[in-house]
């Protein structure tokens, strides 16, 4: 049965909601990435901001400055690979989760 990212967690289970969305977007661009045929010269930035992500998921308190910036890199390094497109949609709309970024001074 899939849950909405609102419903509140299964009982017994303290698990954000949030955080199971992250850790299930990361996975699978993860998997999309690393089955992608294709080598590009940002591949390992994207790789290790991938894997950044995936440990703040583990955490189970990720800190938003953080995921904002590791989206960032990820978006930069495989943002003109179109058939990691979606995959990277979900990442972003489960960072989102998170709450808007902080505004800059000035």
């Amino acid at each position: 049965m899939v849950r909405s990212v609102r419903q509140r967690p299964v009982t017994g289970s303290d698990e954000d909601p949030r955080v199971v969305r992250l850790r299930t977007a990361v996975s699978r661009l993860r998997r999309e990435l690393a089955a992608h045929p294709s080598e590009f010269p940002d591949r390992g930035i994207a790789e290790d901001e991938l894997a950044a992500l995936a440990a703040m998921a583990l955490s189970g308190r990720p800190e938003p400055p953080r995921l904002r910036r590791s989206l960032l890199l990820i978006a930069g390094a495989i943002g003109s690979v179109s058939a990691l497109s979606p995959g990277l949609t979900q990442v972003r709309d489960a960072v989102e989760l998170f709450g808007p970024p902080a505004r800059g001074r000035g």
